[in-house]
């Protein structure tokens, strides 16, 4: 019975009909008023977009600076005028000059105050709350979710904004994958205040040679980045870090530092000659710059042979690896303010590295190595020291104080390959911070930052 009936409805489907009543007749006509229906829907968006009025453009910015150290000049000027106009600096100048430019302007009188660029902070770790031992560090890998470590991260891109830090090169989340591009988009996005932020992910080091380690091979503990093993592997893990955000690629170029007969601080390296490598060759092919943790003489020595663009920490930096740097464009985020941090509760080589570092770094300087700012908060607690510090160990180390202020300008800026970052000039990002008092007399005034501007928006005001 089911048969018939179904054969029967068969037959009317397919008999004989006329061409316009055919199935392709009938989807020629659907498709074509589908067709005509989103051409009327279309059409009237435009015309209701063409009349809902638009809102007005913000009114310019005029910054009235007492002084102005433009992270370029190597001296500062008085009287200047700023003139912002959404998110970018249209002019500076003699401020009867700008403001006669500056009709209808808002104005900002910082007339009493010394004005700088955005401060840039070249090395941080979002993720991470101070790990001046192996168990504070365990700890938050172990007892924290990377949400509440993102949760906490929110609050340290707050912390750097406000201390003047309208941009930071995050190096590596310490075990929390990629939070830190996550972070990266909520700020970008408006959702949370924030500086601006160069995120580099995860981070690696071969298999066995980064935190956490442990002696029961039972148990399968977090990683505190991401293990790399070959030259493939090697490819493969910078492929996957650049699908998921990375800015920056970072691997660990050595561990287990230690002083020989020499005076020479050393250091067992991770990788193979070819492994490094092939991390920076995917790197750059990528479009990606890359930074190595390279502490004794010999990880900094293996992350240039590699062709690294910079040297984080560098304790054991030489006179001849020095000149390397110098021939190859290298540059070096020394991180003082870590290494002062640690060097007590680490015990062992720590404490000796510090004066090994600060000869190193008065030797470099006199070369002309190119020291970039970065301190490796996250490595010191955020909430516990203001990073802006790293610039007063800079002039106790040899720099003046515009060259210190530069490095963590203007010149960094140019490590983040950022060319409208690190100055006040027209065409710029409107990223400005102030001061009291005059940092070229005591640069520790970037410790008492009063105001924030970042993109044309201001986050703290005197």
């Amino acid at each position: 019975m089911a048969m018939g009936t179904s054969c029967s409805n068969l037959s009317g489907l397919t008999g004989p009909r006329s061409e316009g009543d055919s199935p392709r007749a009938t989807m020629r006509s659907l498709a074509m008023r589908h067709s005509l229906a989103l051409i009327v829907i279309l059409a009237l968006r435009t015309q209701l977009a063409a009349q809902t009025p638009q809102a007005p453009a913000p009114p310019p910015i005029l910054v009235k600076a007492g002084r102005l150290i433009d992270g370029r000049s190597d001296v500062a000027r008085s009287n200047v005028g700023i003139l912002i106009a959404g998110d970018r600096i249209k002019a500076v100048g003699p401020l009867a000059q700008v403001q006669a430019q500056a009709g209808g302007a808002r104005v900002i009188d910082l007339a009493q105050m010394t004005v700088l660029p955005g401060l840039i902070d070249t090395h941080t770790h979002l993720l991470l709350q101070g790990d001046p031992t192996a168990a504070s560090y365990d700890e938050q890998l172990l007892y924290q979710s990377t949400a509440y470590r993102a949760i906490l991260a929110t609050r340290n891109a707050r912390i750097a904004l406000e201390h003047g830090f309208t941009a930071i090169r995050d190096l590596e989340t310490e075990g929390a994958m990629y939070a830190d591009v996550d972070v990266k988009r909520a700020v970008d996005r408006g959702v949370i205040p924030g500086p601006r932020i160069f995120a580099s992910t995860r981070a690696m080091a071969p298999t066995g040679m980064y935190p956490i380690v442990s002696d029961n091979w039972e148990l399968e503990l977090p990683h505190g980045v991401q293990p790399v093993d070959g030259v493939e592997g090697a490819r493969l893990a910078v492929r996957q870090q650049v699908a998921h955000g990375a800015d920056w690629i970072k691997f660990y170029a050595d561990r287990r530092y230690y002083f020989g007969a020499d005076s020479v601080l050393h250091s067992w390296v991770n990788f193979t000659d070819d492994e490094a490598r092939a991390i920076v060759d995917e790197a750059h092919r990528l479009g990606r710059r890359v930074a190595a943790h390279a502490i004794g003489s010999d990880g900094i020595a293996a992350a240039l042979r590699a062709g690294v663009n910079s040297i984080e920490h560098g304790d054991g930096m030489t006179d001849s690896l020095s000149d390397a740097l110098l021939a190859k464009g290298v540059y070096w985020v020394p991180t003082v303010t870590v290494a002062h941090y640690v060097a007590g509760p680490r015990g062992g080589a720590w404490a000796p590295m510090v004066e090994h570092q600060r000869q190193a770094f008065a030797r470099a300087l006199k070369k002309g190595v190119r020291i970039v700012l970065g301190t490796d908060v996250g490595g010191f607690p955020w909430t516990e020291l203001n990073q802006a510090q790293e610039f007063t160990y800079y002039v106790q180390y040899g720099m003046t104080p515009m060259q210190a202020i530069k490095s963590g300008t203007s010149l960094a800026a140019e490590l983040l390959g950022q060319a409208d970052l690190g100055a006040v000039a027209p065409g710029m990002a409107a990223d400005l911070v102030a001061v009291s008092g005059d940092p070229l007399k005591d640069v520790s005034e970037l410790e008492r930052v009063r105001f924030v501007m970042k993109g044309g928006v201001t986050y703290l005001s005197p």
